[in-house]
């Protein structure tokens, strides 16, 4: 396959998977409303890492004891980062409308898959060989470092900030559900 045919395979899995994304955000969203409104980043970054841990734990383990597998996590990652994104620009505050929360997602997905395709045309695919287990600890070292800026009131010297690690936390999350949906 030629370098065009699989940017084209990368965009169109892409999109499935974030549609497959937005779908359980805005159901969650019918559930509970704009709840994570009183969220601030750093708990949001605090639930990511929840996420992250017990897909290692899984990993590690070979086994789970709750009946969800790590797919559903990877999307919950997805998803806790939109919402961190979405904190970052409004602050916490009182609820949104289902209307515009979906908006803010949507952008928040959209960023996030502008710098997937600007990355992924330099990288050239080299995400297709990496293993899920990778994503996972890339993942973990992302909060890890984001906690890091988080506790230096979000002040960096020469490092991207948080919001550029919530959106390759979501790029590195895609990329591994597509790799659990359509394989190798």
């Amino acid at each position: 396959m030629d370098d065009t045919n699989k940017q084209k395979g990368t965009v169109k899995e892409f999109a499935e998977i974030t549609d497959l994304c937005r779908d359980i955000f805005v159901k969650k969203l019918s559930d509970y409303g704009t709840s994570w409104r009183v969220m601030r980043p750093s708990s949001l970054t605090d639930q990511i890492y929840i996420k992250a841990r017990r897909i290692r734990s899984i990993e590690e383990k070979g086994e789970k004891a709750v009946d969800e597998g790590i797919e559903s996590e990877f999307i919950g990652i997805v998803n806790y980062c939109a919402i961190a994104l979405i904190q970052l620009r409004l602050g916490t505050g009182e609820s949104i409308c289902k209307k515009e929360a979906e908006k803010l997602y949507d952008e928040a997905i959209k960023e996030a898959t502008s710098l997937m395709l600007n990355k992924n045309h330099d990288y050239d695919e080299a995400w297709r060989h990496m293993r899920v287990s990778s994503f996972t600890d890339i993942i973990l070292q992302k909060l890890l470092r984001t906690k890091e800026i988080e506790s230096n009131g979000g002040k960096t010297i020469i490092s991207e900030g948080v919001d550029a690690n919530y959106m390759d936390m979501i790029n590195y999350s895609i990329f591994a559900l597509i790799k659990l949906s359509y394989g190798e």
